[in-house]
């Protein structure tokens, strides 16, 4: 099932505990989200590929932003 998400650039704490530019996602059926460092494509896939992983119902979707 595809899923959309919305996407929000906000501040994202990183690995290292430090606070970068950065993209959160929201999923629109279940409200989980996901954030990477980084405003760019590239983060917002990983968002994508991070809800997949991440799913609370242990579902397998396909998620896209917009």
């Amino acid at each position: 099932m595809l899923v959309r998400c919305t996407t929000e650039e906000q501040e994202v704490e990183n690995d290292d505990g430090l606070w970068l530019d950065g993209v959160e996602a929201t999923c629109s059926k279940c409200k989980n989200t996901t954030s990477s460092a980084g405003t760019g494509d590239a983060s917002i896939l990983r968002c994508m590929a991070l809800m997949r992983e991440q799913c609370p119902r242990n579902e397998q979707n396909f998620y896209s932003s917009g």
